[in-house]
């Protein structure tokens, strides 16, 4: 399997419910690979970002409000996907599991949390590490929304064991291992994370990005910061982030749904 993530740097849920629909999302009768069960559901349909994206890549506004619609879930079995007509062979085993059935049922974290660690549940017993570390940071971003610093904090903690437990990591997806670190407050781990990507003397952009993590490291600063922060875009023009963003689309969930459909 492909890795799912977009490397921008280059360029500079009470119960198993669908999200609401959202700009550029189409409702349509879906039949569950899981279960077989039929619901409505809306295919999202991403609309291009035009702020600059977090240095985990989350995407600026207007695509960054839209998270409730990036995945559907079945009402009968929960089954968690971008497209839950389409299932890897091992999703079946693991929606029928008690940890799934556990997480879907979690009232204790924020309803779209849980849709998100479902997903991340079934990648990871795919075997798709890196896709599941994806999910798990997704439901970090959705404890940062909630207000929910603490889980937001293991969340990102949990990505990273993912993403490092998967296939080697390239320069760009080290940035966010760093970014996540420090969010999570590991500042040794993210520092130590961080001076080695510099010593390997990345590209120029990924460069200018582990600087400014290297500085908020140093400074324990855990909070939110864009990546315009340490690529400024140039007047009058998107962030080129963005635009590399735009051209993919929903790359992250293309090179999944390519997934589920072997």
């Amino acid at each position: 399997m492909s890795r799912p993530t977009p490397g921008p740097f280059h360029a500079a849920r009470s119960g198993p419910q669908p999200g609401p629909r959202a700009a550029g999302a189409r409702a349509a009768e879906v039949r569950c690979a899981v279960c077989g069960t039929e619901s409505r559901q809306s295919r999202f349909r991403p609309v291009p970002p035009e702020g600059a994206p977090d240095l985990d890549l989350r995407p600026g506004e207007p695509l960054r409000s839209t998270m409730a619609s990036w995945l559907q879930q079945c009402p009968h079995c929960g089954y968690v996907a971008p497209e839950i007509a389409h299932a890897h062979p091992a999703a079946i085993e693991a929606v029928g599991t008690a940890p799934f059935r556990a997480l879907i049922a979690d009232a204790s974290h924020p309803t779209l949390a849980r849709r998100f660690l479902a997903y991340a549940y079934v990648l990871e017993e795919s075997g798709a590490l890196h896709a599941a570390a994806e999910a798990t940071l997704q439901a970090a971003w959705a404890a940062d929304d909630a207000r929910k610093p603490d889980l937001a904090r293991a969340w990102r903690g949990e990505a990273v064991a993912l993403w490092r437990a998967g296939p080697p990591l390239d320069s760009e997806q080290t940035v966010r291992v760093v970014d996540a670190l420090r969010r999570a407050e590991a500042f040794e781990d993210a520092g130590a994370t961080a001076d080695q990507l510099a010593a390997s003397h990345p590209p120029d952009a990924v460069a200018g990005v582990i600087e400014l993590e290297q500085r908020l490291i140093a400074l324990r600063d855990a909070g939110r910061h864009t990546v315009a922060s340490a690529l400024p875009p140039p007047a009058r023009r998107p962030h080129a982030t963005q635009a590399s963003i735009a051209r993919r689309g929903g790359g992250l969930w293309e090179r999944l749904r390519g997934f589920w459909r072997r």
